[in-house]
């Protein structure tokens, strides 16, 4: 049987080794953590990449049963944000020396809104002077719309999977069409095919979810060869139908111990991508995100939307920082970021360094022209 020093020695990890890891307790978990922020400090480095987060609207055409801005949650009052206010949040970005923004929104592909998104997407480039990066997370769109928002100005987009596995895929979603696990696959090889650069990522005790099921996703993400991960712990919410499953749960603290572990478990797996400390692990811990820096992170995503709206953007439960301004949130990250000893990379894309090596390689040389 391999034993976790050798597991952590390899450099390519297989199955049972992933599985191995997400067993992990105590000083064998210490070790697995040290490993994974000795791999980021020599592949990434000791800086974190701020993305502000603008919740643009919380209109949504999909009905995924875990969230709690689905279609039909008719207690959840909806709101879009005006060009001027998303305007005013990029701005706020760029002055703050940010360097990126996230663009994040319920599910819509009707043509008022992507061309509201097209329109929105050029004026922020027009008042950058194309110096402000711009991830997208605006869920499933057609090829077209996909390079027309690329040629708009935007360069990364993050799509969730949010499993892997068709089967826990179709429990958390309506048995249809619009909600399809082809449909979602098909749309992240498009986006890669528009010239994004490629997120996914995947919940993290989900009822019913197994281990099994967890080391799949974190191959499954390794064979998409993705440039970018946003994953995090699931977190109910009481307005949805899988609330419903809330006592085959596990405690919260355990999905957040494997949600680390998880995060830990990619950068060993994939050591140059970006990975996102998500802000669900804010929700459980209030350090969360910063300790998933510690073990292998290296993007937060500072919530920069106009605080009256932040409460109608409830995905899940127990959503941290609603009642902070911008500013507020700009300080106090600062200050959280400084205390775990890492720095932030300000007026920097801080893009992918597996995506922009792997961009290189696709470019021709003297001796190929």
């Amino acid at each position: 049987m391999t034993t976790l020093t050798e597991i952590l020695k390899k450099s390519f990890l297989d199955k049972q080794d992933i599985l191995t890891l997400l067993q992990t307790t105590g000083e064998d978990q210490l070790a697995l953590f040290r490993k994974s922020r000795e791999i980021t400090d020599f592949q990434i480095g000791n800086k974190v990449y701020l993305r502000g987060l603008i919740e643009y609207s919380n209109v949504c055409a999909k009905d995924c049963l875990y969230c709690g801005i689905r279609k039909s949650n008719r207690k959840q009052a909806r709101y879009v944000l005006s060009d001027e206010e998303v305007i005013a949040c990029a701005q706020h970005a760029l002055d703050n020396h940010y360097g990126s923004i996230v663009i994040q929104a319920g599910e819509r592909s009707d043509a008022i809104f992507t061309s509201k998104i097209t329109a929105i997407l050029k004026e922020i480039k027009k008042m950058s002077n194309g110096t402000l990066g711009v991830t997208l997370s605006l869920g499933e769109q057609k090829l077209e719309t996909y390079q027309e928002w690329f040629e708009a100005g935007a360069h990364r987009y993050l799509l969730r999977i949010e499993s892997s596995n068709p089967k826990m895929f179709a429990k958390i979603h309506p048995h249809n069409e619009l909600h399809s696990f082809e449909r979602r696959l098909k749309a992240l090889h498009d986006l890669r095919k528009a010239g994004f650069q490629l997120g996914t990522g995947v919940m993290i005790g989900l009822p019913f979810q197994t281990l099994d099921q967890m080391a799949d996703d974190l191959l499954f993400l390794r064979n998409l060869k993705v440039d970018m991960v946003g994953m995090g712990p699931y977190i109910e919410h009481q307005d949805t139908p899988l609330y419903e499953a809330s006592d085959f749960l596990l405690p919260r603290s355990e999905r957040l111990d494997l949600a680390f572990k998880m995060i830990a478990i990619l950068r060993l797996m994939m050591p140059e991508i970006n990975i996102a400390a998500a802000t669900a692990l804010q929700a459980i811990d209030p350090m969360g995100r910063e300790k998933a820096i510690k073990y292998g992170a290296n993007i937060i995503m500072p919530n920069i939307t106009p605080t009256v709206f932040r409460n109608q953007y409830k995905l899940y439960e127990d959503k941290p920082c609603t009642d902070e301004s911008p500013v507020e949130c700009t300080s106090c990250l600062e200050a959280r970021i400084s205390m775990i000893g890492s720095e932030i990379g300000y007026d920097e894309w801080g893009d992918s360094k597996y995506f922009l090596k792997q961009n290189q390689m696709k470019q021709p040389t003297a001796s190929t022209l």
